[in-house]
């Protein structure tokens, strides 16, 4: 990821949950908000597939991305399992890797006693604020933007610079970002959010299989071409997690594992009778861990 510029899969991801809380039959989540942030990058995207495909429609290709599927599942399950922190009295929810997440401009009513921190790197938190403003939109009470380049400084270090209070239970969310980092990186992150969140703080996270680094399992067309597209932007998949070790590893780290699921699992739970059209493998996951 070139330093100076905003991440262009988290424009991507974005512009997926809008588009899917927009047109999707059942939306399983409703998050309008990177259509109007993002405008100015919907128009770049529309431009660069006009010119590849001719005639190709925006949102018919944000939707045939693979990772489509995941965006989607991975913030409902998210968001749930934080509103069920929140009743057992949770007051402060970390986003790690924010990038343009919209929870604090449409904070339900059972999150307005949240203290919401979002980390991300300093292009991309530059960028988000830059349009918050171009729209004419209030940065929101209550939350606080903390730029941080997580990969040159410990999250711990970061959180100082905001209202977070560490030692207290915390919800931290992880979403779309280990695959783009070291394993190093990774487990260095899980050790201070164990570190600075209080006995009982949860933390929700996506990371890929193990496999999708073997070239046998993912040679399709498919996922070959999200493969280049990421390391055209200079966001290249990096590193993945066994399921079978990850328990041992997050243990090893101060957290316990509660759950872990495959995006498949997801739309079956959400979606039961596939009313929105979506399929994926269990190569994508999402976990649940606590600090004990």
């Amino acid at each position: 990821m070139d330093a100076g510029t905003p991440s262009r899969t988290a424009m991507g991801t974005a512009l997926m949950r809008a588009l899917h809380s927009r047109a999707d039959p059942l939306p399983l989540i409703d998050d309008p908000w990177g259509e109007t942030l993002l405008e100015p990058a919907r128009a770049q995207f529309a431009a660069r597939i006009a010119q590849m495909h001719p005639g190709a429609d925006v949102d018919a290709q944000l939707r045939a991305g693979p990772a489509y599927p995941n965006v989607i599942v991975r913030a409902r399950f998210c968001e749930d399992a934080l509103k069920e922190a929140v009743a057992r009295g949770v007051r402060q929810y970390v986003i790690v890797g924010a990038g343009f997440d919209s929870f604090a401009l449409r904070r339900p009513d059972w999150a307005r006693d949240l203290t919401i921190v979002e980390v991300d790197h300093p292009a991309t938190q530059t960028y988000k604020r830059e349009r918050l403003q171009a729209c004419g939109i209030a940065e929101p009470a209550g939350a606080t933007y903390v730029a941080a380049d997580l990969g040159a400084e410990p999250l711990g270090d970061a959180l100082v610079r905001s209202p977070f209070r560490a030692g207290e239970p915390a919800f931290f969310a992880w979403l779309g970002v280990t695959m783009y980092l070291t394993r190093e990186s990774n487990l260095a992150t899980f050790h201070e959010i164990a570190r600075v969140g209080g006995q009982s703080s949860e933390l929700a996270f996506t990371y890929a299989h193990i496999k999708r680094f073997d070239e046998a399992t993912t040679a399709t067309p498919r996922y070959e071409r999200m493969r280049e597209m990421v390391r055209s932007v200079g966001e290249p998949f990096v590193s993945g997690f066994d399921p079978a070790a990850l328990p041992g590893e997050l243990i090893e780290c101060g957290l316990r594992l509660v759950e872990d699921v495959g995006t498949d699992d997801l739309l079956r739970r959400y979606d039961p009778e596939a009313r929105n059209g979506l399929s994926a493998d269990s190569l994508g996951r999402i976990a649940l861990a606590v600090v004990d």
